[in-house]
């Protein structure tokens, strides 16, 4: 499990701040104040990565107050694309970045390139993308409201839910895949809910999966972008590479759902889930202690 429950010391109340800095965006955080540091060189105070290191550290790498930092400044948010946001993830989801980077996930560098950078990855385990517009393969009711993204207090990725999303023929590749994210909202049906998960690849520019997507020729979305890299998707649903393992897996009504893989490797995608009861909920259950990251 990973437990995103806010640092009591942090000085943002608002969880949208940490999705415009995971992004990658700009602005001033009010309140926090960080000095620029003196003279010549550029890494001094404040700004020096070992500094910063130790400070987070002692915060228990509180992604709200690293979020408000990366904001600050330019020169603060190349630090923590660089450095910060990597330590972050081996923070709070050790074993998942460990099997993402072939084991090289420490300070020596990692043996496996992260497509997208660290700050992308970072989103991806703190941020639900939510659901805001209707897509070719998920359409939403007229009168549904759209579900922006938002913090996700406690998220559990798992290789095994990732196994479940790859036909056969794919299972070569390593993909790491949260459990759905449940809004209830206006739907088909008055008992089932929407939900929105999201996953990671490990090594996708070398992954059997984007080869398939490539030898078929499948196109990219024109109207859909990654929320956590930006980057351009193709829809695993057009390309038919869904297969029914996955509605199992997610426990979705008549199997209605969509997932998009961006060109980093990263997926999101909506379901309608249906009402599960608690005997199949047990039946869900497995030992993926690999899978599930515990922070």
């Amino acid at each position: 499990m990973i437990d995103h429950t806010r640092n009591p010391d942090s000085t943002c109340g608002d969880p949208g701040c940490s999705t415009a800095a995971a992004a990658g965006g700009g602005g001033n955080a009010a309140g926090a104040v960080i000095p620029r540091g003196g003279g010549g060189d550029e890494n001094t105070g404040l700004q020096d990565e070992r500094v910063l290191m130790l400070v987070f550290r002692s915060l228990n790498w509180d992604p709200h107050l690293l979020c408000i930092a990366a904001c600050v400044s330019r020169r603060l948010r190349a630090v923590a694309n660089r450095v910060l946001w990597r330590e972050l993830c081996i923070s709070r989801a050790p074993r998942m970045v460990s099997a993402l980077t072939g084991g090289g996930g420490g300070g020596g560098g990692a043996a496996t390139r992260i497509g997208g950078g660290w700050h992308a990855v970072a989103k991806l385990l703190f941020f639900c993308c939510g659901c805001a517009t209707p897509t070719r393969f998920f359409p939403l009711p007229e009168r549904h409201p759209p579900i922006p993204g938002h913090f996700a207090s406690v998220s559990r990725f798992s290789k095994t839910s990732g196994r479940s999303f790859l036909p056969r023929r794919l299972w070569g590749d390593l993909l790491y895949v949260s459990d759905p994210c449940e809004h209830s909202a206006a739907s088909p049906s008055d008992e089932v809910d929407l939900g929105a998960y999201r996953g990671v690849f490990r090594g996708f520019m070398r992954s059997r999966t984007r080869a398939c997507l490539i030898g078929r020729q499948v196109e990219l979305e024109s109207g859909v972008r990654c929320p956590y890299c930006g980057a351009r998707v193709w829809s695993m649903t057009a390309a038919g590479l869904v297969p029914r393992s996955a509605s199992h897996r997610l426990g979705s009504h008549q199997g209605d759902l969509e997932y998009f893989v961006c060109v980093n490797g990263h997926l999101h995608g909506f379901c309608w889930l249906a009402h599960l009861s608690s005997t199949d909920d047990d039946d869900d259950d497995d030992d993926d202690d690999d899978g599930h990251v515990a922070c």
